[in-house]
């Protein structure tokens, strides 16, 4: 889908040198990790890992560059971050150490992930880049489980849409919203996934519409409006 969107725009395939090593290596470690990690954990509690692996990176590597911010936003930050433990945490299990720690490690890589793409000029270019850099070691790792290996047709339709349209097309449209955000707006916009992906599950798997999703979908959405409106102090 990457590749697709660089020829039907700039109408050649994506340079190799558009992607830098640290930012496929970054992806990389999110994409593995993340897959073994869910092996081992609940959709919750990974979720919770996750988001808070992310988070913590992102904070510390904003603080390290040297960026300031209000109390405003501090507290924007943390009504989100109570918006997601009100709606995760209640569902959620003993996390299983291994499980834990590979959801740990893939957080922090899409932390660096995020930072290293801000101001990238073409996102779709540099993305396809980054994930045709990632073919073979993908490849290599498969390889390594390949007696376990089974699919169903339904399972390969659904693994090309989540690949193409909700990872592709997915990334192109997060690079081009960090051109706009410092360190601390990406940390705290990211804190939204959670009431996006709980509201789209009642629109379009019918999953019921609770007091607890409401809620938490406000704080999460409300908290992310107050720590936006204000700019870092200088």
């Amino acid at each position: 889908m990457l590749t697709a969107s660089v020829w039907l725009k700039h109408r050649h395939f994506p340079r190799p040198g558009g992607a830098k090593p640290r930012s496929i290596a970054a992806v990389f470690v999110y994409l593995v990790f993340f897959s073994f990690a869910y092996t081992r954990l609940g959709a919750a509690t990974g979720a919770l890992v996750l988001i808070g692996a992310v988070q913590f990176t992102m904070l510390c590597i904003a603080v390290f560059q040297g960026e300031r911010f209000s109390l405003l936003s501090w507290t924007g930050l943390g009504v989100a971050i109570a918006g997601v433990l009100w709606l995760l945490l209640p569902g959620a299990t003993a996390p299983d150490p291994l499980g834990a720690a590979l959801m740990v490690a893939s957080g922090a890589a899409w932390g660096f992930f995020t930072v290293f793409a801000r101001g990238t000029d073409r996102p779709e270019e540099t993305n396809a880049s980054n994930m045709l850099w990632c073919l073979l070691p993908a490849l290599l790792v498969n390889l390594l489980w390949l007696d376990g290996l089974h699919w169903t047709a339904e399972g390969l339709v659904l693994a090309v849409a989540s690949g193409a349209v909700a990872t592709g097309l997915g990334y192109i449209v997060w690079y081009l919203a960090l051109r706009h955000l410092k360190v601390m707006q990406a940390t705290i916009v990211q804190l939204s996934m959670p009431a996006v992906v709980a509201l789209a599950g009642v629109v379009f798997l019918a999953e019921p519409l609770t007091v607890r999703l409401l809620v938490a979908s406000a704080a999460m959405l409300g908290g992310i409006a107050i720590a936006l409106i204000r700019r870092p102090v200088r």
